[in-house]
């Protein structure tokens, strides 16, 4: 089923908490919906889902306005942070609520919510556990119950609010992989949202990068993550360190001395973003970033150091070799293999 939002606002007490929002997603797509806190990605998402009702714009589900449509209406299955399963009910009750609740002239025979509720438990690993209660599962138990309770209904849209915020990092990891593995299977048109950047990447087809009520970047993880499009999405997918620099003439200069970089931009202030993983070092010549080292700590199989540069105001960070003689107070000299250079703000 694909999906369509157009030209969507959002106000919540005259506050916007969506910025004329459009986005297309494909049929059988897995997108992820990723930003901080306050960006809008809960709102959008319930805004497909019809939990809430834009201010302006329209959202379809096909060709078909869905906009002014119920929950119900849309058939979507949703699945919750903390999974909203009901306590008092069994796991396989908890599977085949959605079935169960239907009106009389589209509800399956009692039997059949119980074999599909039961196929659904041994799709998503669990069979065994349909006469265990919620309380006696663990969470990523429970949040496969929760899964397997949206695709009972068999939605046309499976919407997932930060699916595994509740689950420690383990358990987490596991269930992105498993997650991938059961679209792969169902081909069910889905959107999830995160603030977990590794998530979006590891998980999505393409990723939503939203801040402020508005969409800053759409693409596939590896555009995102490659050929950001502005400093906050440079600065918010993966990590990052900047520069104040300036061009002349498409050519990068720090202070009075030229760095070598070209960059397609019109002369003036600007800043340089760069990875601190992606960085050569040199032996401090012209065409150099210099700087001197503040911290060092080791991380895995590298380090990190801070440096001050000249004319920074805040602290750059670099990655380097784990065995490199670097201490506090002397100085190294680098040149970064990729960067983005964009206006001053």
């Amino acid at each position: 089923m694909d999906v369509r939002v157009s030209g969507v606002r959002k106000e919540f007490d005259r506050f916007p908490a969506l910025h004329d929002v459009s986005l297309e997603i494909k049929s059988g797509e897995l997108i992820a919906l990723l930003g901080p806190s306050g960006s809008g990605k809960t709102t959008l998402l319930r805004l497909i889902a019809g939990l809430e009702s834009p201010t302006e714009g329209k959202v379809f589900f096909g060709d078909e306005d869905a906009s002014l449509k119920s929950v119900q209406e849309r058939n979507v299955g949703f699945v919750f942070q903390h999974y909203a399963l009901f306590r008092h009910m069994t796991v396989i009750d908890n599977v085949g609520f959605g079935l169960k609740v239907r009106p009389s002239n589209t509800r399956p025979a009692k039997d059949e919510i119980r074999r599909r509720s039961s196929e659904l438990l041994d799709f998503v690993q669990l069979s065994g556990l349909e006469k265990r209660y919620p309380a006696q599962l663990s969470g990523g138990q429970r949040q496969r119950v929760a899964l397997a309770r949206a695709m009972a209904i068999e939605p046309r849209v499976l919407l997932l609010d930060e699916p595994f915020g509740a689950l420690d990092a383990k358990v987490r990891k596991e269930l992105r992989r498993w997650l991938r593995e059961i679209h792969d299977k169902t081909k069910h048109t889905t959107v999830f949202v995160t603030h977990d950047q590794d998530e979006a990447l590891e998980l999505a087809d393409r990723v939503v990068v939203m801040s402020q009520g508005s969409i800053e970047q759409v693409g596939t993880p590896d555009e995102v993550y490659d050929k950001p499009n502005s400093p906050f999405v440079y600065g918010f997918i993966g990590e990052s360190s900047r520069l104040p620099v300036r061009i002349e003439n498409g050519t990068v200069w720090i202070g009075e001395k030229s760095l070598g970089l070209k960059a397609d931009r019109p002369d003036g202030d600007g800043m340089l973003y760069f990875r601190p993983h992606d960085v050569e070092l040199v032996d401090g010549s012209n065409g150099c970033i210099a700087g001197t080292v503040v911290a060092s700590r080791r991380v895995g199989a590298t380090r990190r150091v801070e440096l001050m540069v000249a004319g920074a105001e805040e602290r750059i960070e670099i990655g380097i070799d784990a065995d490199h003689p670097a201490t506090e107070l002397s100085g190294i000299a680098f040149r970064p293999r990729h960067f983005r250079v964009f206006a001053r703000d």
